[in-house]
């Protein structure tokens, strides 16, 4: 039997990273077992039917490694509507379904509570297809379903505490239960590997299996992800859009890697590991079924980690989206003309060791390609304190007549500088720093004026100076 697991998403405009982090373990699960990932676009949902959003799934995918041509789809939910109303048609002819005309406030007035689930007042009435009538699943009155699953044994659920729920509404059109089981029926899919929240559906999903006379798949629920306050990650308050850590700057490596742990560990006391070792090491059922812990604080230091061991070329190639403003990044403060490449390489592995976002870039190098800095008004009054306007003066004479313009001799220049007027190297750099790039913190203060250039540095102190009284 050839495994088949699918990642089957709903296009609601942005890719969650709790579905990222489920496609990743059912891709290396296919993987492992010499399998097939399918992807499949739940799109009967007309509001959220755009095909950008199902391009922004698709894009998505690439990025964190589930490329295009690599599986087999998209297959687009719609397209199976006749096979979705045919099994329909199956479980009522049978016996396992019947025909409901009751409206939910019917229903709140025989039990006495709108709390209460369906009193199955319908079960024997024979009434046939009709406007307004829903089709309902006959759920057996004794007995209990077992679901097997990998990763939380073997939950069992009592029949009798289980409604008769819908499976078709009154225009005849599937709900997601009877939909979701048809098409997976239909693909073969052998695993169906999900979050955790979909588990309470599982018993009566595995009833439709059972009652259209198929084998039910291998059940996996992974556990649910949740933010500081242990609180489901949610679109509406934490930020869970894939997109946008890729667009501020994330690797996508760091991203699996981060995603990969959130409820599973690789062995040994250690998180950062290569992919090929998260591949041969993932095991479902080593999965722990607690709620992961989706925190944002931990990515972005393991990110900074990631980028730091990048060689230098493929930093400074990195960072090539945020300095020009291709692809989804925003263009810079800077026109694409000011870019200077040399100059960037220059300072990139200074910066390589200082971000840890790609977007981080921006800030730290924007004094290279501006045509004058951008000063903070806080770093401003910071720096320029009592006699700042002397020691700058002081620093444009002696930068003028050196000899040799490079960092060491920047720095035994402005240290000297500073001795003379009874300050510490610290001290002394503030507000030439400030003068220079307009931030009080940064790059390497000499090492960044060597690749500004001895023009460039001399007429930025100068104007500081002017705006000293």
């Amino acid at each position: 039997m050839t495994v088949r697991v699918r990642f089957a998403p709903s296009p609601t405009g942005m890719f969650h990273v709790g579905g990222a982090r489920s496609a990743l373990q059912n891709w290396i699960f296919a993987r492992q077992q010499g399998g097939v990932f399918v992807l499949r676009v739940e799109d009967t949902d007309a509001a959220r039917n755009r095909p950008e959003w199902t391009e922004g799934i698709l894009s998505a995918l690439d990025w964190i490694g589930i490329a295009r041509g690599s599986y087999e789809g998209p297959y687009f939910q719609s397209s199976y509507a006749a096979e979705h109303r045919a099994a329909a048609q199956r479980l009522h002819e049978g016996g396992r379904a019947y025909y409901c005309d009751c409206t939910r406030e019917a229903v709140q007035a025989r039990t006495g509570s709108q709390y209460a689930g369906y009193d199955g007042f319908c079960r024997d009435r024979g009434l046939p297809a009709g406007e307004g009538r829903a089709l309902r699943f006959r759920t057996p009155d004794t007995g209990e379903t077992m679901v097997v699953d990998l990763i939380r044994g073997e939950p069992t659920f009592e029949n009798r505490l289980i409604e008769d729920f819908v499976i078709a509404r009154g225009d005849g059109s599937p709900v997601f239960l009877l939909a979701n089981v048809v098409d997976d029926m239909t693909m073969g899919i052998t695993h169906v590997i999900r979050a955790e929240e979909h588990l309470p559906n599982t018993p009566k999903q595995q009833l439709l299996w059972d009652a259209l006379g198929v084998k039910p798949p291998v059940w996996a629920h992974v556990p649910v992800v949740v933010n500081e306050k242990r609180q489901k990650l949610s679109k509406r308050r934490d930020k869970v859009a894939l997109e946008a850590y890729r667009d501020e700057g994330y690797l996508a490596a760091a991203m699996r890697n981060y995603l990969m742990l959130l409820g599973w560990a690789p062995s040994g006391d250690r998180e950062i590991v290569p992919w090929s070792v998260i591949e041969d090491e993932f095991r479902l059922e080593e999965v722990n079924p607690s709620p992961a812990f989706f925190d944002e604080k931990k990515l972005r230091a393991f990110n900074g980690d990631y980028i730091r061991a990048l060689p230098v070329d493929e930093f400074v190639a990195a960072c090539r989206p945020w300095l020009t403003g291709t692809d989804t990044i925003a263009p810079p403060p800077w026109q694409p003309a000011e870019f200077d490449e040399a100059a960037f390489a220059a300072v990139a592995p200074l910066a390589q060791t200082r971000i840890a976002v790609l977007s981080e870039i921006v800030p730290n190098v924007d004094f290279l390609f501006l045509a004058s800095p951008s000063i903070e008004e806080a770093a401003w009054a910071k720096a320029m304190k009592e006699g700042a306007a002397e020691l700058l003066d002081a620093t444009v004479a002696a930068y003028e007549g050196l000899a040799s313009w490079d960092a060491e001799s920047l720095k035994a220049t402005l240290e000297a500088v500073g001795a003379e007027r009874g300050l510490k190297l610290g001290k002394a750099q503030a507000p030439v720093r400030v003068a220079v790039t307009g931030r009080t913190v940064g790059l390497p203060l000499f090492e960044s004026l060597e690749v500004l250039g001895r023009e460039r540095t001399l007429a930025r102190l100068r104007a500081a100076r002017l705006r000293l009284p």
